[in-house]
């Protein structure tokens, strides 16, 4: 079984799936990004913590990076609703169907690609905390 941080990853790429104005939602990607696939998300995962909660489970707190990936004229203008779209499908539920304990976002970094300034990615990043076994990462 997947542990529940690849659950919880999996469950938000699949939410994401319903954001408005997106050709494809990739859980991770290595190829880049072509230019007629634009716009896109992306869910990665960013840097992660654990401690101990109690007697046998942990608390984790994990980043999550969901990356608009925007070509045009205006890149930040066209990433906006979005990004809007996208923010409002993962508060709807923050516990990602039980899986999770809360959800809190927490950074938002745009960065264009000097390159070619009508590409952008821009990068929000939720918090997202939960529960394991300290025995077994797939179990709550």
């Amino acid at each position: 079984m997947a542990s529940i941080r690849e659950q919880i990853l999996a469950a938000l790429t699949t939410t994401l799936g319903s954001t408005s104005g997106v050709t494809a939602v990739y859980r991770s990607r290595a190829a880049a990004v072509a230019r007629a696939e634009a716009p896109v998300l992306i869910v990665q995962p960013g840097p992660g913590r654990a401690q101990r909660h109690s007697t046998c489970k942990l608390h984790h707190t994990m980043d999550v990076e969901v990356i608009v990936h925007t070509r045009g004229n205006i890149p930040d203008q066209l990433a906006d609703p979005i990004i809007v779209s996208a923010h409002a499908l993962i508060m709807a539920d923050t516990t990602v169907g039980g899986l999770a304990t809360d959800i809190t976002p927490t950074n938002d970094n745009p960065q264009l690609d000097p390159a070619d300034l009508s590409s952008m990615w821009w990068v929000h990043t939720y918090e997202v905390q939960f529960r394991t076994s300290e025995a077994d990462l797939s179990q709550g």
